[in-house]
Parts: structure tokens; C-alpha cells; sequence
């Protein structure tokens, strides 16, 4: 019998994996990205929250029930 390998290591030139499977470059290079353009990034996220806030608030007001006065 050959002896197989429980885990096979990283490939030659990639960079070690982290605990979740994805290599720590790609981590690093987000981290730097979301430092970079923290400004940019709060903003989109801000007009994202307010327009689905809007919507919510269209689409309930367009189906609210019809109650006898």
C-alpha cells in the first residue's frame, strides 16, 4: 500500500492557505483596497441602504389595505 496524504500542501509559487481556504494575499490585498477607499465604500453603502429602505417603504405604502372609516 502507498501511504496517502491527508492534505496536500500548497501548490509551488501560491502563497499558504489561511484557516478558511483562501489565500492570505487575497485578504491582504482587500483589507488594503477597503483602507484605500473607505470613503467610497461607505458611501455606496449608504445610497444602498437608503434606496432599499425607500423601496421597502414605497412597497408597503402601495399595498397597504383598504380599512372602512
Amino acid at each position: 500500500m502507498s501511504p496517502s496524504p491527508t492534505s496536500p500542501g500548497p501548490a509551488p509559487g501560491q502563497p499558504p492557505a489561511t484557516a478558511n481556504g483562501v489565500p492570505a494575499s487575497f485578504i491582504k490585498l482587500a483589507m488594503r483596497n477597503m483602507v484605500r477607499k473607505g470613503s467610497q465604500s461607505l458611501l455606496h453603502f449608504g445610497l444602498t441602504a437608503l434606496g432599499l429602505s425607500g423601496f421597502l417603504v414605497l412597497i408597503a405604502w402601495l399595498g397597504r389595505p383598504n380599512l372602512p372609516q
